[in-house]
Formats: structure tokens, C-alpha cells, sequence
């Protein structure tokens, strides 16, 4: 990165006020490296002990570290789930993530709304349900984690008028969400195995892969025609805010205390 580009990130950052960004293990202040940590070396030396997971959910390493994932209760929120891949890969920035071996961790996160259902002790909508990360300026840790939660309300229902209208083309959206501008499209998957919401963006938008640092991302869970399927939604870091789709979940989970 060069000089200039790093000048401007940090006037961004001096604008933006890190501590706003307020995330998983405390602000900007906390140990950045506190999730890997965790998770290499706690969880992953704890499953292969067959000590189980803890202080994890869960950690699947099935196909092998490289390709494995761990589930942590955030701890922030009632219900919050973080999904981190075991191997050592930084944030959305990271050319990992876009490489052919990539660990697949939106599916291993959408897997784990069942455990933000158990803390909630109610099934959870897919509408209902998100999936986010944010852009390495609006994080406080250095190690990839999606946080997965509940849905805030008002995103919810501005993004049930928006649905019929998206296709699998990136689009400005009409409305803002929490007063920023996303990107969305329509993506026809049901559980996210087969699909990988990062690569989408780099490759659907122009200029993405060269500025990932820059980008937050989301997935929201949504039915298109009666069958499942998932909203993607990017939005990119401007002076005055954005990078982090986290500000679409509900950490309180309001949403799933409504009655129906």
C-alpha cells in the first residue's frame, strides 16, 4: 500500500472515530490478534485432544486446519455467533479468501444459526437471519470472523420491498439501509455450500478485488419464487462512514421477540 493511500485511510479512520466501531473483544485498543488466538490456540489443540471444542461452539476440521472452522459466542449480543476459520487469514483483505482452496466460512456460518436459534430458544426466519463482515477499517481483530445474528427490524422490511426487484447483477439499491448506500443482488442458494459471497463481489464488481480492504459484505437470508435463496449486500468505506455491515444486525435480536 502506498503512502498516499495509507495517509488517506488514516483520515478516514480519524473521521470515522475507531471507537465507534466498537466490535467482538473490545475497541481498537484490545489485542488484535485475541480471536486467533482463541481459536488456534485453545479451541483447535482442545478438539484434537478430544477434549471437545472449548472454548468454542464448535470447530470442524474435517477437511483439515487449512480448511477448517470454528464457532465462538461473541460477547456482545444475546445470541451472536462468530464463524473463524482455523487456518491464520486476516480480514476480508486477505487474497486467501479469493483463492481456489479457500475455506468456505459463509456456508459454516449459516450452518450456525441453529446455535444463535439455541440461544434464543426459537427458530429463526431466514429473513431473519445475517451474516456479515467488515472492511478491515471498521474492525478491532486481525484474524477473518463473520459475525452471525438476527436481523435489525427496519432492514428487514426495507429489504422484503427490495427483493423481487434484484437479480444476480450487483445494483445500487434504492433505499439506504441504516442510512448507507448498498450494493445488491439476488443469490439463488439455500444454504451457501455452493456458492462464495466474496468471490461474487470481486469478481461482479468493478475494482473490488483491488480495494476488498475497503469493502463490508453481507448475506441476508431471503425465499425468491418459493425457493431459498440469500441477499448479498456491499457496501464500501467513505469518509463520512460505511465499511461495516455489521450495523445491519440486531445484536439484542428484537426481532425475534416480536410475537406472530
Amino acid at each position: 500500500m502506498g503512502s498516499a493511500t495509507r495517509t488517506r485511510k488514516a483520515f478516514v479512520l480519524t473521521a470515522l472515530g475507531l471507537a465507534a466501531a466498537g466490535m467482538a473483544y473490545g475497541d481498537a485498543r484490545a489485542d488484535p490478534s485475541a480471536l486467533w488466538n482463541i481459536v488456534h490456540g485453545q479451541c483447535v489443540p482442545s478438539e484434537e485432544g478430544g477434549r471437545g471444542p472449548g472454548p468454542c461452539v464448535s470447530v470442524d476440521l474435517s477437511g483439515g486446519e487449512r480448511a477448517g472452522v470454528a464457532i465462538l459466542k461473541d460477547l456482545r449480543g444475546d445470541a451472536q455467533m462468530l464463524a473463524i476459520p482455523t487456518r491464520r487469514i486476516t480480514g476480508i483483505e486477505d487474497p486467501q479468501m479469493l483463492a481456489p482452496d479457500a475455506p468456505n466460512v459463509f456456508a459454516a456460518a449459516w450452518k450456525a444459526r441453529k446455535q444463535v436459534e439455541g440461544r434464543l430458544h426459537k427458530r429463526l426466519p431466514r429473513e431473519e437471519a445475517v451474516i456479515a463482515i467488515n472492511s478491515e477499517w471498521r474492525r478491532s481483530q486481525n484474524q477473518f470472523h463473520l459475525h452471525v445474528d438476527c436481523i435489525a427490524k427496519n432492514v428487514e422490511g426495507a429489504l422484503a420491498e427490495a427483493a423481487p426487484l434484484l437479480d444476480g447483477t450487483w445494483r445500487e439499491m434504492g433505499v439506504k439501509l441504516n442510512g448507507r448506500a448498498y450494493l445488491a443482488r439476488r443469490l439463488d442458494s439455500a444454504d451457501l455450500s455452493d456458492a462464495e459471497p466474496l468471490k461474487l463481489l470481486a469478481e461482479g464488481v468493478e475494482g473490488a478485488t483491488a480495494h476488498m480492504d475497503d469493502y463490508s459484505l453481507a448475506a441476508v437470508g431471503a425465499t425468491f419464487d418459493g425457493k431459498p435463496g440469500f441477499i448479498l449486500l456491499a457496501n464500501r468505506l467513505t469518509a463520512d462512514g460505511g465499511g461495516h455491515a455489521e450495523d445491519l444486525q440486531d445484536h439484542g435480536c428484537a426481532i425475534a421477540r416480536f410475537a406472530r
